[in-house]
């Protein structure tokens, strides 16, 4: 029995035996399929419509805000999880914060088809709610925990010189894209935070394979908006206005799960948990790569969910186009696997370069399939064998 009384933020042993994700954490990731899930809708939308530029771009931005949102939580947590009522609380208003910023995805989308600014109003109120409580959980391990108190120190300043930022570019009338180049010198601050702290100032005791644990549960969360695709695909085969029953069915069922189990699959082959045991100072590469990879994740998602709109007859784009909306993530997704393989081990294996040639090759097989007038059931199925390469 655990009482949840006030607990001291000090850091926990980074060698830790059995150290998983809390029931907590994983609550906390409930958000983040929310959050996910309306990107990915969003970027379906968009592309089915044929309006690119702008479900890419607010695609981009919305991967990277929602993505920075879990990482900020999860490797302070990974350090300092006292599960104190403090904690729990502070986490809950979080929570709040990282719903908001779902809410303001639409309106961001939108705010890139018209062209004249960014309205990213909402978001960055989330922001605030989440960053006050994450400020405070900092200071509270500044002055608790001497022995890393420079490194939260440093994680305090650069989070609130960033969301300074922010906040000022929300009353700057600048053009879209002044307001792009704004966006990527706020970025950059965001991703020098923590190399600062974990580099320069003494670094926080993260647990390796505990963190590794978390970045594999946040990939399952986005390979579900796989699934999502590929039952949304289903329902407009079978549905009222559907054609109902048939081989097709059965083909676009399978292509869509086999893909999302085998992106599945090559990624966990990787012992993440291990080599960052070892080689601690590599996972800013490996942790950072991993933000294009959740994005690829999610899209292969819209694309399956642009499959179904296909189907149903909502779509602008045909079959080509709608297989080239799931194979361009697909094939960031796997070159995304290798490269977070390359970041841990500092490896380079010529083999791997012949798996990554013919994943492309099977990507490649389905795209022209789809241009000589394939249909979009068997299309896809080559697509899903674009992982099993691997």
């Amino acid at each position: 029995m655990r009482g949840h009384r006030l607990a001291r933020t000090l850091g926990r042993d980074p060698h830790e035996t059995f150290r998983g994700a809390s029931p907590l954490e994983l609550l906390f990731d409930l958000t983040f399929v929310i959050a996910f899930g309306v990107a990915g809708n969003e970027l379906a939308h968009f592309l089915a419509d044929e309006h690119f530029g702008a479900g890419v771009g607010g695609f981009l931005l919305a991967v990277f805000a929602i993505s920075w949102a879990w990482i900020n939580f999860s490797w302070f947590a990974s350090a300092y999880d006292t599960d104190d009522w403090i904690f729990r609380l502070l986490t809950m208003t979080q929570m709040v914060g990282v719903l908001i910023l779902a809410l303001g995805l639409p309106d961001m989308f939108d705010s890139f088809e018209h062209g004249a600014h960014i309205d990213i109003s909402v978001m960055v109120l989330g922001y605030i709610v989440m960053r006050v409580p994450m400020v405070f959980q900092w200071a509270r391990a500044a002055r608790q925990d001497p022995a890393h108190r420079g490194a939260c120190e440093a994680y305090i300043v650069t989070i609130l010189v960033a969301q300074a930022g922010w906040v000022a570019l929300l009353f700057a009338p600048t053009p879209l894209g002044l307001t792009l180049v704004f966006v990527v010198v706020l970025v950059l601050i965001e991703l020098a935070g923590p190399v600062i702290a974990e580099t320069r100032r003494g670094g926080t005791p993260w647990h390796a394979h505990h963190i590794a644990e978390r970045y594999g549960l946040v990939i399952i969360i986005a390979l579900g908006e796989g699934l999502i695709g590929t039952m949304a695909s289903l329902s407009a085969l079978v549905g009222p206005e559907g054609p109902g029953w048939s081989v097709d069915v059965a083909v676009v069922g399978l292509a869509g799960t086999a893909l999302t189990f085998g992106m599945w699959w090559i990624y966990f082959i990787i012992p993440a948990g291990e080599v960052l045991h070892a080689r601690r100072e590599r996972s800013f590469g490996w942790g950072y790569g991993h933000i294009p990879m959740f994005g690829a994740v999610v899209a292969v998602g819209a694309g399956l969910h642009v499959a179904a709109y296909f189907i149903d007859g909502e779509s602008q784009l045909g079959t080509l186009g709608t297989i080239v909306a799931v194979a361009i993530p697909t094939a960031i997704f796997v070159v995304g696997v290798y490269w977070i393989y390359s970041a841990l081990t500092r490896s380079r294996d010529p083999f791997h370069l012949a798996l990554l040639v013919g994943s492309f090759a099977v990507l490649a097989a389905a795209v022209a399939l789809a241009a000589t007038g394939g249909t979009m059931a068997w299309c896809l199925l080559v697509l899903a064998l674009a992982p099993w390469v691997t």
